[in-house]
């Protein structure tokens, strides 16, 4: 069963009530920290979240970037994930903009959690903002991950 989810008449997704797996995607790659390529060939980047630049064409690799991309593996690849989509479908380059769950967990939170990322937000995605910016804030304090290793951040 799907529902179609609205908000002030504007629809912003569809959820699945299938509780049979069927709303789950295959993880086939990990492109850098915050995109994976999903078994259907839709590429993924997550929302609320950057990640130090691995695979910039025209950006060297930043301080932390190997570290996360290697995290986000770790979280993600193989693995079956569910999205949850916000306001915007897709960016500039065609990709889904979306949360990505793994076994119920958020992996942007993990990834900011430990200090792999920082929250980036751009109007009108900012479902999980404010719990993102709290789990940053922790991160920062804590100079966990990027916030401990990396001049200038």
């Amino acid at each position: 069963m799907a529902v179609l989810l609205a908000v002030g008449g504007l629809a912003i997704g569809v959820i699945r009530l299938n509780g049979d797996g069927s709303d789950l995607l295959l993880v086939v790659r990990v492109i850098d920290g915050d995109t994976i390529e999903l078994e259907n060939g839709e590429i993924v980047r997550y929302l609320l979240i950057d990640t130090p630049e691995t695979m910039h064409p025209e950006k060297p690799v930043e301080c932390y970037g190997p570290e996360a991309s290697e995290a986000n593996r770790r979280l993600t690849e193989g693995q079956k994930v569910r999205l949850e989509r916000d306001v915007t479908d897709r960016d500039t380059y065609g990709r889904l903009l979306r949360y990505v769950y793994v076994d119920g967990a958020l992996v942007q939170a993990e990834l900011v959690r430990e200090g792999y990322g920082y929250v980036y937000s751009r109007q009108p995605d900012v479902k999980h903002l404010r719990d993102m910016a709290a789990l940053e804030r922790q991160a920062r304090g804590q100079g966990a991950g990027l916030w401990g290793a990396c001049k200038g951040k």
